[in-house]
């Protein structure tokens, strides 16, 4: 079967080419995407600069679509089926093989002009149709909106998670929140489902804080309105430091003030944003034995099969905000502008 996707050579833009789809082999799913989101992980290894790239690949991990066709032992779902899918980070043989860009028999289900395309975290999900192990999908309710919950295959959930499952924010406590881009929206909605008294919004662009302020952050304020180094602000403002603080950007030296901002003897960080491969976090071992804890989260510390699908529930009972995550719907052959309206925060 001959459809469109985005396929990209190292450092160039998505190109749309015509690709043959394989059929699902055993314990594969072969699915017609109907949404897919954008994410900084995908633009991270469209700038060439992923040293785990491979190359050519179809991009994309945040989708939503139907079931065309199973392979030989898939039980779970059938065809017509609503599915969502993710990355899996549950098998360490399953995640080798995403790694190198190849299913998990350690070959590949596109080709486009006779030569192989790669997988990309086992979704690809910038094409008309995909194949992906069947322990990627996760069936949700048929009701569900493909083109909003896509977005709980990565971003949403991530941040969410961040905040009640990764830091386990308590009610009545202070939060801060570093970086207000989708991410940062979704851990604030966390922080604030969870009960948080207190959430301080941080980011240079004073464009995103009427929209994080619509999520629950209390204040927002930029590092550029101070002469003090942020950590010390923060702790100032909040008599000691925050309880909790979050870093949704991926800069080693804002994970540092996001941990430093805490306050000691319970102050917990958590790490969500991807630094680029090769930096390395620091910080005085002071800041930790006198009580803080640093952290990191995986997709928010939710098991995707078994938890997406209640996270779809809650979004259809409104309990979590999904639809004013979405900012610009766009095409498939507009791919390259919702990366650049991504790049450049615009809402």
């Amino acid at each position: 079967m001959n459809f469109r996707s985005g396929i990209i050579s190292k450092s160039k833009p998505l190109s749309l080419e015509e690709v043959e789809v394989a059929p699902p082999k055993a314990h594969e799913v072969r699915i017609k995407i109907v949404a897919t989101a954008v994410c900084h992980t995908d633009a991270y290894t469209l700038s060439g600069a992923d040293p785990e790239g491979c190359f050519p690949v179809i991009l994309g991990h945040e989708g939503a679509g139907i079931v065309e066709s199973v392979g030989e032992g898939v039980t779970k779902v059938k065809p017509g089926k609503k599915i969502s899918y993710k990355f899996s980070v549950c098998l360490e043989s399953v995640t080798l093989l995403q790694g190198k860009g190849l299913m998990p028999d350690g070959t590949s289900r596109f080709t486009c002009k006779g030569k192989q395309i790669y997988h990309f975290m086992g979704t690809s999900t910038f094409s008309e149709y995909t194949v992906v192990a069947d322990i990627s999908v996760a069936k949700i309710d048929a009701a569900a909106p493909l083109d909003k919950v896509c977005l709980l295959g990565c971003g949403i959930s991530t941040g969410y998670g961040a905040a009640v499952n990764t830091a386990k924010v308590e009610p009545g406590s202070t939060c801060a929140v570093f970086g207000l881009g989708g991410v940062g929206l979704a851990v604030i909605m966390g922080c604030k489902i969870a009960g948080a008294s207190r959430i301080i919004g941080i980011d240079l662009n004073k464009d995103k804080y009427a929209k994080a302020k619509e999520f629950g952050a209390t204040e927002c304020i930029s590092p550029q309105d101070f002469k003090k180094p942020i950590q010390e602000v923060l702790v100032e403002m909040t008599d000691g430091g925050v309880d909790y603080s979050f870093e949704c950007i991926g800069n080693v030296g804002v994970m540092r003030a996001a941990l430093e901002a805490c306050h000691k003897g319970w102050g917990v960080s958590v790490i969500v944003g991807v630094a680029a491969a090769g930096q390395e976090i620091a910080t005085r071992p002071f800041q930790l034995v006198t009580g803080r804890t640093w952290k990191g989260t995986a997709f928010g510390g939710w098991k995707s099969i078994d938890n997406v699908p209640k996270l779809v529930t809650d979004y259809m009972s409104k309990k979590i905000k999904v639809d004013e995550f979405v900012t610009h719907t766009l095409p498939f052959d507009k791919i390259n502008e919702a990366f650049e309206l991504m790049h450049t925060g615009k809402r």
